[in-house]
Parts: C-alpha cells; structure tokens; sequence
C-alpha cells in the first residue's frame, strides 16, 4: 500500500503544482482560457457568425456575443442532435447531457465535446483524487474500489449516432477500459434504466467488494445504503465495507442528509468531499475537508462571468469578470466552455467565501426551486401542475407554499405543499393524484426520483386557513406593493413559520 501510494504522490506532484499556480495566477489562466476557447472555435458557425477572428479584447468578446439561455440555443442543439456539426464547437458532438430545470422544456440536453470528457469532466475526477491523497497521504482508498451510481444512457431517436442521457451515465460509457478495474458495480449495471432492478443488481455486485469510496448523490445513495443494510442484516455500513472512507458528494445540499449517514456509516471512518459537476461542466473541488467551501476550477476550459443577482433580471444586466467579484455576495454564474457554450447562464448562484484563492459556496438558483432530492422543481413546473389539477377538479387556489420533507428514519423524502384555496376542490386526493402527475409531465427529473415511490413519496398537501399568507405577510410587514409569498423553498424555514400560524 505504501509503494501504491508513494507511485500515485509522484504523479501528483506536477498536477498538484498546476493547481497551485492556478491558484496565485487566476486572471492569467482565465484570460489564456478564453483565447484558447475563441481560437479553437473562430471557424464554426458561431464563430464566423460572431467574428472570433477580430475579437482582441475582452470588452470585444462581451459586446459581440449575448448572455444566452437554454431556451436561446434550443434550435441550434436541436440540430446538433440531428446529426449537424461544427455549430458551436469544431470537435463532433454525438453525446447530450439530459437534465431539467428549463421554463419552456421538460428536459435540456446539453452537447457534451470530446475536450469537455477529457479536459474538464475526466480531469475533474482525477483531481479529487488528487487532492485528496494530498491531505491524506496514508489513505487506503487505492486499495480497494469506487463505487458509482450512474444514470442510464438512451439511442436518440433522432439520429442514431446521437446518444443521450445522465451525465454520470455518459462520463461511465465514455471511461477508459483500466477504470473498470478500480471501480464497481459492472458498467451494464450501473446503466441499467430500471432504478428497482438497479438497486438489486448494485446490491448483488458490490456486497462482497472492497468499496473503499463512493461517489453521486447523497439522497439516492442513502436509498441503496439502506436496501444494503436490510438484505445484508447488518446495522451499519462498515460491517459490510469496513475500508470505506471516502463519499464524495454533489447535486444537492448534504447537511440536510449529514444525519442520517453518520447513522449508519461510523463518522469517525469517513471523510466527505463536495464537488459541483453538472451537466455543463465540471466547476469546483472542497480540497479542504474542515472548510465546506470548495475550490474554483480554473484551467478546465471554462471561461467564467458571474451576474450579482439582483440584476439578473436586468434588460442588459451588469457582467462581472472573475477579478471584480466581491465576497458574500450572490452572483449568478455564466459560463463558456469547451462543450461550445458561449456566455451562457446555467441558473446556479453562488457567493465566494474566499478572493486568494478563488474558493466558493452554492448559494441556491437564480428562480425559487426546490432541489432536496436533485429534483429541480422550478416556479413554472409547481404553477402549471397546480393550474392543471386545477383545471380538472375546478378548485382555485388563492396562494400555496411549497418545501420539501427531508428523508427521517425509514421515512422517504417527499414535498409538503401548503396551499389555501379560494375554492377547494372535491376531493383533495385526487387533486393531489393530479398535481403528482402534472410535476412529472412537466420535470423529467422529478418524475425520475417519484419512480414507484423509491427516492420521492407522493406529496403532502396541507390545507391552509383562510387569511394564512395575508396573515403571515402582514406579520412579516409585507403587505401591498410588489411583496409576494414566495412559493418554493429548499429549506423548511419559511414553511415552518406559516404553518405555525394555521391554527391561528
């Protein structure tokens, strides 16, 4: 293990001296970034479209191209999907990264390049590894296998050379043949589509294997944590792994789950690293375990913008580059990258924590969302499923509140809404039957983790008092003017607070 270990700290030594010169140089590497990204793209349609050619400044680059949003480049992915190339970037794109979140479409598919696997996704991953035998030279994890939970990956119907799915399905497909020998389950099981047979098979695979480290999203990893613990008979995790030491973490925010895993993993034996890898990239590392802030990467092809939040919704809103933002403050983070995403916004906020080095926190979506379980419920999903249902059980509702209820002993996760109705329907379990199924018709990712109530039970629909949300905003100061009840939050803060008032 020693030899293992010392063979891996040799390797390390020049990425780890990279990542500490990406450190003290930022701007430098930022502005090489975005020259090598207008260079390698000024012959595409995009570019010549755009004139990558003459753009000599970075006052060049943000007049001449717009901020732009999923819906903004729908048509030109549309093509891409059909089979069309050299559009946004010069490299063939036949890979799409499928998520929700969109205000127009129930699912995005963002083009994923051979030089955003490699050079960002791939790289990414090697430097959790990196980082983390760097504060832990003496770790075992080396010594045993990683165990992944991935999507599932469909042929597009569209062209059959296009393929798209979950991004942790498309970077599994896309691995080397070497990694198969430090990971587990078999790559035919993680990419099975049906989550029940999934979670058997896992189960089968990995019971009797030397996992030594984890990797995804802590809500779903908690549901096969548990199904392990009930078919094995045991009560904790380390009686069936005891080397595990490793759960590298991202998607959703893990305090909510921190709990519940030390419940029935021994704290004492684990570590827990944050990452934010999304579908359009792969952005940040904790490479400090006791600081939940996590580091900005900067030389993985993405040129990074930020937006302060409150401009937003500005006509022509204010573009910070990365040497003008300020601590603590909310921005929302707009990106280019070598998957050919030119200045576009990807709806995540966040605030840094630090300026020397860059290092940052999530902050939330630059919309109300809740976003517990990697569900992405936007404004838009819960407003027309509650139109719908409404529609259809001739209710009408005067205000509602949404937020989830996070996963407790044997209990699922699931969402409660509070909503007080100007005419309340018939029967309020159909109209939560037909709510239910609207969130999934309208979220892709919703619908994934309401799969036969394996992740999400159905909601809960608490009946408010008439007067409630006047009531709380009056309370609150907040009555008249532009103040409104905010619909939808990742926390029970809010909801907790009009609830206590319900009986009043």
């Amino acid at each position: 293990m020693a030899l293992i270990n010392s063979i891996v700290s040799w390797f390390n030594t020049k990425r780890l001296s990279e990542i500490e010169f990406m450190k003290e140089h930022p701007i430098d590497i930022q502005h090489e970034v975005l020259t090598q990204l207008l260079d390698k793209a000024r012959h595409t349609e995009w570019g010549k479209e755009h004139d990558f050619q003459s753009i000599d400044s970075l006052d060049d680059f943000k007049e001449r191209l717009p901020i732009q949003t999923y819906e903004d480049i729908k048509p030109y992915v549309d093509r891409l999907r059909k089979g069309e190339q050299n559009i946004f970037w010069p490299s063939e794109i036949k890979w799409f990264a499928k998520s929700s979140g969109t205000t127009n479409s129930k699912s995005k598919f963002i083009p994923v390049s051979k030089e955003a696997l490699e050079d960002c996704h791939f790289r990414g991953g090697k430097d959790i590894l990196t980082l983390y035998t760097s504060l832990f030279p003496d770790t075992g994890i080396l010594k045993g296998k990683g165990l992944t939970l991935g999507g599932s990956h469909h042929i597009n119907n569209v062209n059959n050379e296009s393929y798209y799915g979950d991004l942790s399905a498309i970077l599994i497909q896309n691995l080397p043949f070497w990694a198969d020998f430090i990971r587990t389950p078999d790559t035919s099981i993680v990419l099975l589509d049906k989550w029940e047979e999934k979670l058997y098979k896992i189960t089968e695979a990995t019971m009797s294997e030397n996992v030594t480290s984890l990797s995804g999203v802590p809500s779903w990893y908690l549901v096969l944590l548990k199904h392990i613990l009930k078919v094995s008979g045991k009560k904790n995790i380390h009686e069936i792994w005891p080397n595990l030491e490793l759960f590298v973490h991202g998607g959703v925010c893990f305090d909510p789950y921190r709990n519940q895993f030390d419940s029935i993993l021994l704290p004492e034996k684990m570590n827990y690293m944050e990452t934010y890898n999304a579908s359009e990239g792969f952005f940040g590392i904790q490479d400090d375990l006791n600081d939940k802030s996590m580091l900005l990467m900067l030389d993985y092809g993405i040129y990074y913008e930020f937006i302060p939040l409150e401009n937003v919704d500005d006509e022509n809103p204010k573009v910070l580059s990365l040497e003008n933002v300020e601590l603590h403050k909310n921005y929302a983070i707009i990106i280019t990258t070598n998957g050919g995403l030119w200045r576009y916004q990807i709806g995540d906020t966040v605030q840094f924590t630090s300026l020397k080095p860059f290092k940052f926190k999530i902050s939330g979506r630059t919309k109300l969302f809740i976003n517990a379980f990697g569900e992405e419920i936007i404004i838009d999903n819960a407003e027309k499923a509650m139109l719908q249902a409404c529609e259809k059980t001739n209710a009408i509702i005067k205000d509602y509140m949404g937020a989830p209820i996070f996963m407790a002993n044997d209990k699922k996760g699931t969402h409660q809404w509070l909503i007080e109705f100007e005419k309340a329907p018939a029967n309020i379990d159909e109209f939560n039957y037909l709510f239910d199924n609207a969130l999934m018709n309208q979220n892709s990712d919703y619908e994934a983790k309401r799969y036969k109530n394996i992740t999400l039970d159905k909601p809960v629909i608490t009946i408010a008092r008439s007067g409630l949300f006047y009531d709380w905003l009056k309370k609150k100061g907040k009555l008249g003017g532009q103040n409104k009840v905010p619909r939808l939050a990742n926390d029970r803060k809010l909801i907790e607070e009009v609830l206590s008032m319900n009986q009043i």
